[in-house]
């Protein structure tokens, strides 16, 4: 089984915002990683993000970039400063390939957490936008298996509505 974990894209700050919905680059990115990932076959069959509006707007775009035939499902332990362990402790009864949007710190302790047991190792970076893929291995635990984010794309005009 494979868990795709994704930070939500660039948001619009609550000044602009009161919701803090995706900025037009943060969509822009989040679109471009999610054609990345279809060209490279990646895909899921659920789907799961927190009830920020911003995470919702991240979900639609990887699933509609994705292709996929599923929706989104509000999940009530991926705000922030929510606990990885409970998390993981559900996410352990799955069996089907998840893709899961949260926030920051609560996606790099998670993690942390499944991969080395300690959510506070610091083991990857979450820029807005990136997504990392873990593996469940068939002896137990998970493996890093990849990460992409949008910094890893080639340079673009995103005020210009330009696509790599």
């Amino acid at each position: 089984m494979k868990l795709l974990l994704a930070r939500h894209g660039q948001a619009y700050s609550q000044a602009e915002d009161p919701e803090c919905g995706l900025s037009a680059q943060g969509a822009a990115e989040v679109t471009a990683v999610a054609a990345l990932l279809r060209r490279a076959g990646v895909s899921c069959r659920r789907v799961l993000h927190s009830n920020k509006k911003r995470a919702a707007q991240t979900a639609e775009l990887l699933i509609r970039g994705l292709e996929l035939e599923v929706a989104g499902e509000e999940h009530d332990l991926l705000h922030a400063n929510d606990d990885p362990q409970a998390f993981a402790w559900q996410s352990d009864a799955w069996d089907q390939d998840t893709l899961v949007v949260g926030h920051l710190p609560f996606m790099g302790r998670l993690v942390s957490h499944l991969l080395t047991g300690n959510e506070r190792v610091n083991l990857v970076e979450f820029s807005p936008g990136s997504v990392a893929c873990l593996e469940k291995r068939a002896a137990g635990g998970w493996h890093l298996v990849w990460m992409v984010g949008p910094d890893l794309l080639p340079p673009v005009d995103w005020a210009a509505g330009q696509l790599p």
